[in-house]
């Protein structure tokens, strides 16, 4: 693997990261903190869904995108041809 083509991948994977936590930071601050009023509007299993997305679904949401991340990067050794 030479290093111009190592470079192309250690770009394409930082952007994937940089992306995913874009997303991740978005809900955990953007719909959590900053868009609780809006959000409080809606009800899940009984408490206003600011309040729930504030305490467990940003949590959700980096899990949902742990396993994004892994499939993502999957692909991305396979284009650049790390993994067989």
């Amino acid at each position: 693997m030479g290093s111009d083509h190592r470079e192309r991948y250690w770009r394409a994977n930082l952007r994937l990261m940089w992306v995913l936590l874009a997303v991740w930071a978005g809900v955990s601050y953007g719909l959590s903190i900053a868009g609780v009023e809006a959000l409080n509007r809606f009800r899940l299993g009984g408490f206003p869904f600011g309040f729930w997305l504030a305490q467990q679904g940003s949590i959700y949401v980096f899990i949902l995108l742990t396993f994004v991340y892994a499939v993502a990067l999957d692909r991305l050794e396979r284009r650049h041809g790390i993994r067989p």
